[in-house]
């Protein structure tokens, strides 16, 4: 089972961050494949195959560790861009202590300290692992390649996708949404193929609240 926990902002901050990406959405054609909005959220950890008879145990482990964090104020803030490949919201507020929660085992071993793949398979960028972010988009099949050299010695033309992302990441550099407070972890089931578009559907298992 593919589980993941993570601390999902609320409502009115996902709404506030859909509308500032609209602009970039919008230019963005078919090079971009964008997450719905829906499964937003900032993963804390990620274990890739957690054995079902475990997940109780896993569960009440969390919450323990859970109780021993308070809740933190939070803010989506900036953006930055993973391999040339993955597009991402960054977080301001109660950063050092996100980072202090994000270090915890939280699903034990097997664990990948907030690692976003619960939304596809492959290899992750280590640095996706030190990092508290929300991935918005991902570069699509359909993405224009850049040529390649026909001449030895020739300079390879600009990418048009690397070019795209690099413009995202400038014009969401300044982005700040609202403050909220999270109060709790949700650990969660990825289920691949399954979502919006093929893209993975997320079933919440349990509910834990920081500081007990």
């Amino acid at each position: 089972m593919r589980v993941f926990a993570a601390l999902r902002p609320p409502a009115d901050v996902l709404k506030h961050l859909d509308a500032a990406l609209s602009g970039v959405r919008a230019g963005s054609g078919l090079s971009l494949r964008w997450s719905d909005p829906a499964q937003w959220h900032l993963t804390l950890a990620f274990h890739p195959a957690l054995p079902a008879g475990a997940l109780e145990g896993v569960a009440d482990e969390l919450a323990h560790t859970a109780r021993r964090h308070a809740p933190l104020d939070l803010a989506l803030h900036g953006a930055g861009e993973f391999g040339h490949r993955t597009l991402w919201i960054g977080v301001a507020g109660q950063t050092a202590q996100l980072a202090d929660l994000m270090a915890e085992d939280l699903l034990g071993e097997g664990s990948e300290d907030g690692a976003d793949g619960a939304a596809r398979g492959g290899r992750r960028d280590p640095r996706e692992r030190r990092r508290a972010h929300l991935t918005v988009a991902r570069v699509s099949a359909r993405a224009p390649r850049a040529p390649r050299r026909r001449r030895r010695g020739e300079a390879p033309e600009p990418d048009p996708t690397r070019m795209l992302l690099d413009s995202a990441v400038n014009a969401l550099s300044v982005y700040r949404g609202p403050t909220w407070r999270a109060r709790e972890i949700e650990l969660l089931a990825s289920h691949l193929g399954e979502g919006r578009g093929g893209g993975p559907r997320h079933e919440v298992l349990a509910t834990v609240p920081l500081g007990g």
